[in-house]
């Protein structure tokens, strides 16, 4: 068995993130590897998919619920082929920091020997357009050392990836942290593919992997399953296989270079989603 890799998924709210990170994780339990998935959003809706639409009780729900004698069965369930889930979960409303329950899950999750030697994968699905507070805890505490990005051609979905770089490249500097890739979950934008390589090559890292748009992953939600669970023979559930083997086999580790907002405003305007005489401004 090799070294346990530690990967944490960002992108903005939105993105198709937890769908993505979920289909990827079921491309590789298909691949025989052990993966233990870790939701770090609030909404607690990063295994559903895995879960067949289980609603988990989340940890810090746990926590509140049973006091701090908990077991390890009472937070983590499996899914599809064996997948661990686990669920951290959020505050009650208008009470504390979301990001709160990720160092709570991680630290509860550490004490009762979830990471166990046989593990090949942990990934970290987290909440965010910017790398801040509780939700950089995984890459800011050395607990992830890999980040990918979701992302699209949309402009939105771009200032929020150069954002989650700025957030790397600081924890870069001090730790192990580095990003993988950007994987793009396509919109069907004009020149997507090209807009992002070119946002790849400008943030110093690679295009890993294109998931072109099909709506069957819509159908497969609704079922509460993976593409790969629902339609094993779909050529979508084909591209999320070659998503994880991608993942698999990658060797490129970069700390991010972020661009300026003029900088980023110049592609914008190349590929064009920004009218330079827009005065348009985040």
């Amino acid at each position: 068995m090799g070294e346990l890799r530690q990967i944490a998924i960002y992108g903005k709210g939105g993105i198709g993130k937890s769908t993505t990170a979920q289909n990827l994780t079921a491309g590789l339990a298909e691949l025989g590897k052990q993966v233990m998935v870790v939701g770090c959003d609030p909404k607690a809706d990063s295994t559903r998919l895995l879960l067949g639409g289980l609603a988990q009780r989340t940890v810090l729900d746990t926590l509140r619920e049973e006091g701090e004698e908990v077991d390890l069965a009472s937070i983590l369930k499996t899914g599809y082929r064996g997948i661990r889930c686990v669920e951290s979960g959020g505050p009650e409303p208008g009470v504390g920091c979301a990001g709160r329950g990720i160092i709570t899950s991680i630290g509860l999750l550490e004490r009762l020997g979830a990471y166990t030697s046989d593990l090949d994968y942990v990934f970290y699905d987290v909440l965010g357009d910017v790398v801040c507070g509780g939700f950089a805890m995984p890459i800011r505490e050395g607990k992830a050392k890999e980040i990918y990005i979701v992302a699209s051609g949309e402009m939105m979905a771009l200032y929020a990836a150069n954002n989650i770089a700025k957030g790397i490249q600081k924890y870069a500097k001090k730790g192990g942290v580095r990003i993988g890739g950007i994987i793009c979950n396509s919109r069907n934008v004009d020149r997507e593919i090209d807009l992002l390589r070119a946002f790849a090559q400008e943030l110093g890292t690679q295009l890993i992997y294109y998931i072109p748009r099909d709506n069957i992953v819509q159908r497969a939600e609704i079922r509460k399953q993976t593409v790969i669970e629902y339609k094993a023979d779909a050529a979508q559930a084909e591209e999320y296989r070659n998503l994880a083997k991608a993942i698999q086999n990658n060797t490129h580790f970069t700390i991010p270079t972020p661009m300026s907002q003029e900088r980023l405003e110049e592609i914008l305007v190349e590929f064009g989603l920004m009218d330079l005489n827009d005065d348009y401004r985040i």
